[in-house]
């Protein structure tokens, strides 16, 4: 597939694509003409890419995870990636505690101001 449908198909920019190639996350073959031509699988591999960044992981660990990725989307932890692992889903459970609380403190702040102009 060529590099626009894969864009396409992931919602991701072909600049992003051709970073992501750079840094070693996703690989393509050159046709003839030197046009990237990725596999099938290239869509579910930039799918987990994009996942492992939103969680927060750097490119580096993720060049470490890849490997142990299914092409259903599926990943294992690869052998020495587990602990960092664990120390990002850390930091993610505070993030999200840190959220609710201030997501209640908003609630209850307009539940409070809604009763008061009532």
């Amino acid at each position: 597939m060529l590099i626009g449908e894969l864009a396409r198909r992931t919602a991701t920019s072909e600049r992003l694509l051709r970073h992501y190639e750079r840094t070693g996350l996703l690989t393509a073959r050159r046709r003839e003409n030197g046009y990237r031509d990725y596999e099938e699988d290239a869509e579910a591999r930039v799918r987990q890419i994009r996942a492992l960044l939103a969680a927060g992981l750097p490119t580096r660990v993720i060049r470490q995870v890849l490997p142990c990725a299914y092409p259903d989307g599926s990943l294992d932890a690869c052998p020495g990636t587990l602990d960092t692992l664990r120390e990002r889903l850390a930091v993610l459970d505070r993030q999200a505690a840190e959220l609710d609380t201030a997501r209640d403190l908003l609630r209850r702040t307009i539940a409070t101001t809604e009763a008061r102009v009532r």
